[in-house]
């Protein structure tokens, strides 16, 4: 089994690049004039893709081939303070240039939309509200010239009362959005409400793919193994463009276990990937942890020490 590791948005081994600079609504509405402040979040965000665009080469140069973007490259996008101003289409050189990045390197890129960005809400406003920030971030995904490979990463949301009422009302607002948005999406279980057979169950209804987290698994299951659950997750990527891929963080410590700690425990990992090896061709591991790239490069140095890994290059191990 092939495993490629990813990291999330920001480096830490790259100064002075965040990709995630804002612009509060206090700094736009101190400006005084809304055409100034507008261009003002223009530039912060051409400066976020700057970077992003940065840490992409940087993650080329030592073989990383899976990444997440940030979901604030464009500040305040969607706040009522800059209505329906479309950012995407003023920043579509940039996009199209990191666009063009991904497809000549072949990377897997996608987005994960802030906690508010909620389906399965039975408040309307609260819907329409994330129906808009899907279409955000799938419209930059367009405007980079990026096919429905690329996900966009969301919860099931809340239990608002009745679970399964609200596992329903998620089947039901999933079928409202347009056909090109359901292609970007992928499911995700979480660490308090959803267990990944909750999500799984509706991931198959729906007809999008599971991402498995294993750190939230582990702290919300019903006695469910990921091992178990594994061979039903895989089969939801089965006509993706790319393979199944998990996400894994490691508990901050025994007083914060739902926080992420700066690096990924290799033994909150390597069982798992073990298990699933023989009945598995390849699969992508997007590392969560504080230290991002920082911390996929620990881990591959802890992997590297472990029985039947072989280091394929510097972000790829076969097992």
């Amino acid at each position: 089994m092939i495993v490629r590791f990813g990291f999330v948005a920001m480096s830490s081994q790259v100064p002075n690049a965040s990709p995630s600079k804002t612009m509060t609504v206090k700094a736009f509405q101190q400006i005084g004039q809304p055409q100034l402040a507008m261009k003002k979040i223009i530039r912060i965000a051409k400066e976020n893709l700057a970077n992003t665009k940065r840490i992409l080469y940087h993650a080329l140069a030592h073989d990383i081939k899976f990444y997440r973007f940030s979901s604030r490259l464009i500040p305040l996008a969607g706040h009522a303070l800059v209505g329906g101003r479309d950012f995407v289409r003023v920043l579509l050189p940039e996009l199209k240039e990191i666009g063009q990045l991904v497809q000549d390197y072949q990377m897997r890129v996608g987005f994960h939309p802030e906690h508010y960005t909620v389906l399965n809400t039975p408040n309307n406003e609260v819907f329409a509200a994330s129906y808009k920030d899907l279409i955000r971030h799938v419209k930059m995904l367009a405007a980079m010239g990026l096919h429905s490979g690329h996900k966009c990463n969301i919860h099931v949301g809340g239990v608002y009362g009745n679970k399964e009422d609200s596992m329903e009302r998620f089947l039901s607002n999933f079928k409202r959005l347009d056909a090109r948005i359901q292609a970007h999406l992928c499911l995700e279980n979480d660490d308090t409400t959803y267990t990944a057979a909750e999500t799984l169950q509706l991931a198959e209804t729906a007809g999008v793919p599971m991402v498995l987290d294993l750190h939230h698994h582990r702290l919300n299951h019903h006695g469910e193994k990921a091992e178990d659950l594994w061979p039903r997750i895989a089969a939801t990527w089965a006509k993706e463009p790319f393979p199944p891929k998990i996400h894994i963080s490691s508990p901050k410590s025994e007083t914060d276990a739902r926080g992420h700690a700066d690096y990924v425990e290799v033994d909150d990992l390597y069982p798992f990937l073990k298990a699933i090896a023989p009945y598995t061709d390849q699969v992508d591991v997007m590392i969560e942890a504080k230290q991002k790239d920082g911390a996929l490069f620990e881990l591959m140095e802890q992997l590297r020490q472990k029985e039947g890994v072989s280091v394929m290059n510097q972000a790829t191990i076969r097992i």
